[in-house]
């Protein structure tokens, strides 16, 4: 076992030299109450400038990323993130700006081309999902699920309509509720039907004149689309209830079809999800809203307009905004990335995404389906939800299932999600990987079937390849406490 960093040290040796003070910096310190400066030297480990690299290497190499592994992460799309659009956030005309920069006159002009990119966004993004406006300021999908819930609030409050109920299928995301919730609704649930979908009869029996919104994700968790979507958004509309659409799985319809053209009136989308950028480690994310005209007035500030002289700028004053949900565009360099990815790939490119993640998804689904059980065995979209109930049997859930992948060096699926599924997993190739590595984890998923058929106890230790093991998760909860 290699030694930890503080096992290292030699005192007095040093991996960093930095310059002397400068006559400014000096002056400032003179400013500074001696009681914020240290009495003494941080107790940190002292070591050369190679075995910090060396120690932070390999720090990196446990950790599990798309740059290395198989990601099948089901409805959380975790996908490749191209380089290209990489270099392109890291110029320095747009990497070193400011957002107190001004937008017009004097430093104006170096703010100009990142507005510009923001526009073009927004209208690209109108264009894939047939929306007719769109705000970026949603720090990520959950905000962005809270800033469309409060632009149907503010829709029904200046109609003068009465309505106090958010309707949401048993098999969303469990930011749906919490949005609405939060948005002063009561959330009635929808139960599935025999197929997977929102069962009709059901929703028919939960829609009235109450109801201010019905939040769906197309296609839903269980990686199926509703065939009745445009009869559903017909009856809301009928007792003037909007449709809202969870952009979660939208690379499963990606210029194929337009949740604008299916009824949907507000629109958040996971650009991490669809566009292709960087997904995970608190942030920055990124959840731009779409919505339909009769909702424009209430759409958040500030909002992006192109003036008559062909320079951008903010606008501030709308009469009937919801207001600020953000304080800067702090997220632009996320934006940015999912702008130079829609050009990349262009109408073409964008469509051949969806068909891949499909296909990939459904033969996953075919070659696993005899050996896993299958909750709702028909063609599914970008990702497949499977059971490990046949493998429960022997003592072997979805957990054990999730270990043994990660000996074999993938990254487990998402277990025990949607709820409606036990030993729920959900497997999402994404359109990002090829058949051979789609074909690697399909092995290791049938030779894990085998094993549960004929060694189930060897699971309850795995893995056993990593730095960490099996946790023990009742210990865990009971003392407050992690243990290996």
């Amino acid at each position: 076992m290699s030694k930890l960093i503080f096992e290292k040290s030699i005192p007095n040796r040093k991996g960093y030299s930095l310059p002397e003070l400068t006559d400014s910096e000096k002056e400032c310190n003179l400013h500074i109450p001696s009681k914020y400066f240290a009495t003494e030297p941080p107790e940190l480990p002292e070591v050369s400038e190679l075995d910090v690299v060396r120690h932070f290497t390999n720090l990196s190499l446990e950790n599990v990323s798309l740059d290395a592994n198989f990601y099948p992460l089901g409805s959380c799309t975790m996908k490749y993130n191209p380089k290209a659009c990489e270099r392109i956030a890291a110029m320095d005309g747009f990497a070193s700006l400011h957002p107190l920069l001004p937008q017009l006159r004097g430093g104006g002009m170096l703010t100009q081309g990142a507005l510009e990119v923001l526009h073009e966004t927004e209208n690209l993004l109108c264009e894939i999902v047939g929306m007719d406006a769109f705000t970026l300021q949603p720090m990520a999908g959950a905000h962005g699920e809270l800033t469309g819930i409060m632009l149907i609030a503010a829709y029904h409050c200046d109609k003068g309509n009465k309505k106090t109920k958010v309707l949401i299928p048993d098999s969303a995301h469990g930011t749906n509720p919490s949005s609405a919730t939060i948005g002063g609704y009561k959330v009635v649930t929808v139960p599935s039907d025999a197929n997977g979908c929102m069962d009709m009869n059901a929703f028919e029996e939960s829609l009235d004149e109450s109801v201010a919104a019905i939040m769906l994700t197309s296609p839903n968790t269980l990686g199926l689309f509703n065939p009745d979507i445009h009869t559903l958004a017909d009856k809301a509309h009928a007792v003037d209830a909007l449709l809202y659409y969870d952009g979660a799985n939208l690379n499963a319809i990606l210029g194929k079809i337009r949740p604008g053209d299916l009824g949907f009136d507000v629109v958040h989308l996971n650009l991490h999800k669809t566009f292709a950028t960087p997904h995970g480690g608190g942030g920055p994310g990124s959840g731009p809203v779409g919505v339909k005209e009769s909702l424009i007035p209430y759409m958040p500030t500030s909002i992006i307009v192109k003036r008559q002289d062909g320079t951008f700028a903010l606008e501030y004053k709308r009469e009937k905004s919801i207001g600020y949900i953000a304080p800067f565009y702090g997220n632009f360099g996320i934006l940015l990335r999912a702008y130079v990815y829609i050009l990349l790939l262009g109408k073409e490119g964008l469509s051949r995404v969806s068909e891949n993640a499909v296909i990939n998804a459904n033969y996953i689904m075919a070659k696993l389906r005899d050996k896993y059980d299958l909750p709702y065995n028909r063609s599914c979209m970008h990702e497949s939800v499977f059971s490990a109930t046949r493998q429960a049997k022997n003592g072997v859930t979805a957990l054990d299932v999730a270990k043994a992948l990660i000996d074999r060096g993938f990254h487990p699926p998402t277990i025990y999600f949607p709820l409606i599924v036990k030993e729920a997993m959900m497997i999402e190739p994404t359109e990002t990987e090829s058949k051979e590595e789609i074909d690697s984890f399909i092995q290791a998923m049938l030779e894990i079937a085998e094993l549960a058929e004929t060694d189930s106890e060897s699971f309850h230790a795995l893995p056993k390849t990593k730095s960490i093991t099996r946790l023990d998760e009742k210990k865990a909860v009971k003392d407050k406490i992690f243990s290996v």
